[in-house]
């Protein structure tokens, strides 16, 4: 069974391929193919750049050989080589002149889209509907079947990177999946053509990234085994120049798996269960509404530098969890299995031409989640351009996130008088401009930089080991301003995990999770977890009632934290945080206060953070997992 020749694509991001986020001028101008630099291997090698597209039908489309067959054809065979050659040249130009659109900003980029679209629903309806003539009069092979199939998966992936719309990446999904169980590439080994294995290698490398943000972990499991064998015989029967950075491909893909496997919920056989933590109507956390809950949250801004951090597919764990975070989990109905196509007539809503869709480059009608930028340790400027242009998209009443997950860029300054940048702040890039000791690192975002940003509502998160400087950022203008920050270090025992992923970003994303693995506790019966989920439940209800009925919700100059508190994910992020910092404050390794979060404006203590219930709770939880030796006991407790 082919694909459904009724399906529209989604969009190719300008140049990031599935390098989130890619800076142009850090991969240079280098077309050979190889690598520049190790770091970059990943990102190189999931690109489809010009000189791996010189395959068979990227020579002239109707070669010599053609042409003399040709002229065996009637007038109608040869109408259908001449159109699938015409429709096959238009993909290919379309497809390329994607690299050059801006990767910001909602308008400037539809209309091109649309066309793309277009020709790749006529391209694929059209050699499913002559397949027989283009078999035997042109020489259509399944592998160059199979490239077409596998530039679909990339449109409708990098339109989930441009739209953030989940529903996309089971799309992305389905045509890598129909690529795999039909086999097009079998063959690609006997062509005798190394770019071929090349895009073999691609093609897993990519259905990889889908699998994993769609938390498909046995099938990525299965893949890494795939591409493990077929690495092999690519560097044993080509003896490839790039045999090193393929290895170096494997091994990202396994520590990231690694790392994002601290604890394992372990099914009645032993076996590990995967769980997905984006939001559902069931994790939603509960709110009794207030006249100042009026933001939703619109714009969000994910920057990953931190330098020792485990990536793929410039995807650091830290992002990947924040990512999946601030998505809702796709409603769709999602049957793609194996080797199932889409279902006939299903089409994704707001591609061009359906109802959700919008003309002239407006937003979609609806739209489940914030809109999302993903960078990958970007320069200072494109940070800036990012969040500019984030900010010129929120609509009334919207909200910009920032989420930065960095290593710190530390002041030398002995008197420091300017809050805004004496202190220091993160760095966004490791990438150095010359060295001048007076002048301040310039890839280094200060919290000063973000002061004209707080012209609109803005909600801050610093994952980072000099976060603490960021809660001194001023509200000018008077709008709606929260900045949470991570704790600036963790206990001694926790150092050599550091790589896998920040704790305090972990906490956000599964807090359980983060509990777990506060406790050394490396797995669990998955009704041991859910059990203890319903204690993480009973905290999140408690700490939202206490969130609106303290102090908080009581403030009359300046009531950003209830304004925020309206939207899901916001209040998710809110109430995740009092979790961290309740069971941080409660731990007898995080006494010191450098291994605690800070937020800005400071939360009430008594009435919030310092609550018996709340407290109770955790030591409860603590009870329930058999780890009260790491805690405090209740006379212990301040």
């Amino acid at each position: 069974m082919d694909l459904n020749p009724n399906k529209s694509f989604g969009d190719l991001s300008a140049q990031s391929n599935l390098s989130l986020g890619e800076n142009r001028r850090e991969r240079g101008s280098d077309d050979d193919g190889k690598l520049k630099t190790a770091n970059r291997t990943t990102t190189t090698f999931l690109e489809d750049r010009d000189d791996v597209e010189r395959l068979k039908w990227d020579e002239p489309l109707l070669s010599a050989k053609k042409m003399v067959g040709m002229a065996s054809m009637d007038d109608h065979e040869r109408k259908i080589v001449m159109e699938f050659c015409h429709l096959l040249e238009k993909s290919k130009q379309l497809f390329n002149g994607l690299r050059d659109l801006p990767q910001y900003g909602h308008k400037q980029w539809q209309a091109y889209f649309g066309r793309t679209f277009d020709i790749y629903t006529k391209l694929w309806k059209f050699q499913q509907q002559h397949r027989q003539i283009l078999d035997t009069k042109y020489g259509l092979k399944r592998w160059q079947i199979g490239e077409i199939a596998s530039k679909i998966g990339q449109l409708y992936y990098h339109y989930y990177l441009r739209t953030s719309e989940t529903n996309y990446l089971n799309e992305a999904y389905s045509f890598y999946a129909a690529i795999r169980g039909r086999a097009y590439y079998s063959r690609a080994a006997k062509e005798d053509r190394s770019e071929l294995m090349v895009k073999k290698l691609r093609y897993y490398a990519r259905f990889i990234v889908v699998c994993l943000l769609l938390r498909r972990m046995k099938l990525v499991r299965d893949l890494i085994v795939e591409l493990d064998r077929h690495i092999a015989d690519y560097t044993s029967t080509y003896e490839p120049e790039d045999q090193y950075e393929w290895t170096m491909v494997l091994d990202e893909i396994r520590a990231f798996i690694d790392a994002d496997s601290l604890v394992s919920v372990l099914h009645a056989d032993t076996n590990p269960i995967v769980l997905s933590h984006r939001l559902s109507p069931l994790t939603t956390p509960p709110v009794e509404k207030s006249p100042f809950m009026t933001l939703t949250l619109q714009e969000i801004l994910i920057v990953g530098s931190s330098s020792d951090q485990v990536k793929f597919s410039e995807l650091t764990m830290d992002m990947f969890r924040m990512i999946q975070t601030l998505e809702r989990e796709p409603q769709d109905d999602y049957n793609h299995i194996y080797d199932a196509s889409p279902a006939p007539g299903r089409v994704p809503y707001g591609m061009p031409g359906t109802k959700g869709f919008m003309e002239n480059g407006e937003r979609p009608a609806r739209r489940e989640n914030p809109h999302k930028y993903l960078l990958y340790k970007p320069t200072l400027s494109q940070v800036l351009v990012f969040l500019a242009s984030g900010f010129k998209e929120l609509p009334a009443n919207g909200a910009l996130l920032l989420y930065l997950s960095a290593d710190g860029c530390f002041s030398t300054t002995k008197h420091p008088a300017d809050m805004g940048y004496d202190l220091g702040g993160v760095l966004t890039s490791s990438r150095r401009e010359g060295e001048h000791k007076k002048q301040k690192e310039a890839h280094c975002l200060y919290p000063g930089d973000l002061y004209p940003f707080t012209r609109r509502p803005l909600f801050v998160i610093v994952d980072s080991n000099n976060s603490f400087v960021f809660q001194h950022i001023p509200r000018y203008f008077g709008q709606p301003l929260v900045t949470l920050m991570s704790p600036q270090d963790i206990p001694p025992a926790f150092h050599d995990q550091q790589h896998n992923g920040s704790l305090f970003t972990l906490f956000l994303h599964s807090p359980l999770t983060a509990f777990c693995y506060c406790c050394n506790l490396t797995s669990i019966p998955i009704h041991h977890w859910e059990r203890c989920q319903s204690f993480v439940d009973r905290f999140v209800t408690e700490a939202s009632r206490l969130f609106t009925r303290s102090r908080v919700g009581e403030y009359d100059e300046e009531p950003s934290y209830l304004q925020f508190f309206g939207d899901d994910f916001l209040r998710l992020l809110l109430l995740r945080y009092v979790f961290c910092d309740v069971v941080l404050h409660l731990h007898r390794g995080f006494r010191n206060r450098q291994y605690r979060p800070r937020c800005q404006p400071p939360l009430p203590d008594a009435e919030l953070l310092e609550h018996p219930s709340l407290q109770h709770l955790v030591l409860d939880l603590a009870t329930h997992l058999e780890v009260s030796a790491h805690f405090m006991d209740n006379h212990e407790i301040d």
